[in-house]
């Protein structure tokens, strides 16, 4: 049987990462949970952190014998999509490994930056980032706040509402 070439991968960068939250983010959603009026100040947080999302097996193909019995299978790991009351998709993410637990113990997580998770979400129709599902707080990021965190602009604030400032037009 030959193999195929043996596959690199890429270092995420979080190579020392104990999986903990940051304890600047946590204390930025619980003021959040506080009150709605500090999104701004947790999205921020956000923006600057490492975010986990998960990755769970789904069957591949299944191969069956003569006698009905599955004699190969194959998986792959897939990142989660949620669809929510209103059918739209949300990819999410986690802010460690302790509430990415609370969600599914069997999910795999992957460290990415916030921008490349909001990245993620857009590349796979997602309308959202929803950050800790099963809690303590959750957080939802969308619309132009989504496209803002994916694109890495800066964020400011207008009022106690979230202002992205995107690059120059050339």
């Amino acid at each position: 049987m030959d193999l195929p070439p043996p596959r690199e991968l890429l270092d995420t960068g979080f190579g020392d990462d104990s999986g903990a939250a940051s304890p600047d983010l946590v204390e930025a959603l619980a003021a959040y949970a506080r009150d709605p009026k500090a999104y701004v100040d947790a999205l921020d947080e956000l923006r600057q952190s490492r975010l986990l999302v998960p990755v769970v097996a789904v069957l591949g193909e299944v191969e069956v014998g003569a006698d009905g019995l599955a004699r190969d299978k194959s998986s792959d790991m897939a990142a989660v999509l949620l669809r929510g009351a209103d059918g739209r998709l949300a990819l999410l993410a986690f802010t460690s490994t302790e509430t990415l637990a609370r969600w599914n113990p069997e999910a795999r997580p992957v460290p990415v930056t916030a921008d490349l998770a909001a990245q993620a979400a857009l590349q796979d129709d997602a309308a959202a980032l929803v950050v800790d599902v099963a809690g303590p707080t959750t957080l939802v990021v969308e619309g132009d706040d989504l496209r803002g965190l994916a694109s890495r602009w800066v964020l400011t604030r207008a009022g106690d509402r979230p202002a992205w400032i995107g690059p120059a037009p050339e």
